[in-house]
């Protein structure tokens, strides 16, 4: 049940910080939403960052385990491949679609908290493993290209026609693309 608390609070403080902002959203109203005391909300998170620092967890801990994946791996065109379509899946996620829309409009708060500069540091180290020794700097950076393409592909249509799923494959063909220059 504690888990069930928690996991609540965090989809919640979620919404919210998407909605609101981080700044203007306060532990008093996550607590309104969720139907609960303040106190109960303090018990799970002390503060905000706290909530914030425990999304940033939960995404670092999937990437984790691609990077210890991708490590396990040759480095050859294949696994960029399988790479990049399994980070793909994993921004589909509906967990981590939220966390991506709440990191955009909230980029300013957040700019200097130590675990969002985690989830930064992780698309650097996904190329890390992506790159051969003497691989040349438009290679490195076309492969880092290829994942941000996968983060920024959702911004092309704003709030216009162009549906989600589109959105994703047209993504991934671009992508892919810039994968193997």
């Amino acid at each position: 049940m504690r888990e069930d608390t928690r996991s609540r609070i965090q989809e919640v403080a979620l919404e919210l910080f998407t909605e609101q902002g981080y700044e203007a959203t306060s532990l008093r109203e996550i607590a309104e939403e969720l139907g609960v005391t303040k106190a109960a909300v303090y018990y799970h998170f002390k503060t905000k960052d706290e909530i914030v620092a425990s999304l940033a967890e939960l995404w670092a801990a999937e990437m984790d385990g691609l990077l210890s994946w991708v490590r396990s791996q040759p480095k050859t065109a294949p696994m960029r491949r399988e790479l990049l379509l399994r980070y793909a899946a994993k921004l589909r996620e509906p967990r981590y679609v939220g966390i991506a829309r709440f990191l955009e409009r909230n980029q300013t708060a957040l700019r200097h908290h130590p675990r969002i500069f985690r989830m930064r540091e992780v698309l650097v180290e996904l190329v890390g493993e992506m790159s051969e020794p003497g691989m040349s700097t438009t290679t490195r950076v076309s492969r880092f290209m290829a994942l941000y393409t996968l983060h920024a592909g959702k911004w092309v249509a704003g709030d216009g026609p162009l549906a989600e799923q589109d959105l994703a494959e047209a993504s991934i063909e671009v992508a892919l693309g810039l994968l193997e220059p």
